[in-house]
């Protein structure tokens, strides 16, 4: 069944054409990669189809709703969830806080939204950080604190901007399972990744941007063998689709971890 499909998605800031004609499913119960240069749109896909900017054209269909005018709050109500690549925690709040305040969005209770974080900061491993403030947290954390902000929500989807950035590789494993148990649950999942290791060993399908525009989909093998996705993105990093487990460290075609204006809501991303 299709839970999450995208048609026609288009998006401009300032003239600058940031989406063009972006469309794709993904299957309840599957994961998508995305995958593409800086600048390529990734972030602003996740931005409209999350509801955080309004798309200029086209509809997104989620739940075999048409959920396309809905804000992002409601979004967020009916199980479309996303992280954020840059992480803004409530600095004064403790961590346990910070996920009780997400809880509270989908929970029946304010009991409820209280019970709720400590089982999701265990599955994260952030249970010993769970009575420090957010802002005392390493960066690693920080990102796994993103994710259980995310999981207090209850995701039928889950929206990951590149979840892995920052992380060394020693890190990544863990967050890797986790995101594989997630999956064997039923959460389906739809993630922005530069770690091609990543991305070949999570993904069903891939979806590669370039300029706003999807260039190629399909299996991971498929798609790392496609010319115009080694000439646009991976370059001389093809070889990164062979099936290392990521533990060298390298990031995808140009090493960076992250797109520098991806959370600049009017750039192009």
């Amino acid at each position: 069944m299709t839970l999450l499909s995208v048609r026609g998605l288009s998006k401009s800031f300032r003239g600058v054409r940031a989406l063009h004609d972006v469309s794709f499913d993904v299957a309840d119960g599957r994961i998508l990669g995305i995958i593409g240069p800086n600048g390529a749109g990734k972030t602003t896909l996740f931005a409209a189809v999350s509801g955080g900017v309004a798309a200029d054209a086209g509809t997104v269909r989620f739940a075999g709703q048409d959920v396309t005018r809905w804000p992002d709050h409601r979004r967020a109500r009916a199980g479309l969830v996303r992280t954020f690549q840059l992480m803004r925690p409530f600095g004064a709040m403790t961590v346990l806080d910070n996920v009780a305040v997400a809880a509270q969005v989908r929970a029946s209770s304010r009991a409820a939204a209280l019970a709720a974080p400590d089982a999701v900061l265990d599955r994260v491993g952030l249970a010993r950080y769970r009575d420090q403030r957010s802002t005392e947290l390493p960066a690693a954390e920080l990102k796994r604190l993103e994710l259980a902000r995310a999981l207090a929500l209850r995701p039928r989807l889950l929206l990951l901007d590149e979840v892995l950035a920052g992380l060394v590789p020693a890190e990544r494993g863990p967050v890797l399972d986790l995101l594989g148990t997630l999956r064997d649950e039923g959460i389906t999942l739809v993630f922005v990744e530069h770690v091609m290791a990543a991305v070949m060993r999570l993904s069903d399908e891939v979806l590669v941007l370039d300029q706003g525009q999807v260039i190629a989909a399909g299996t991971p093998a498929e798609v790392t063998g496609d010319p115009r996705v080694v000439e646009a993105y991976l370059g001389d990093e093809a070889a990164l689709a062979s099936g290392d487990d990521g533990d060298d460290g390298n990031d995808g075609n140009d090493g960076n971890d992250d797109d520098a204006d991806d959370e600049d809501p009017e750039t192009p991303c």
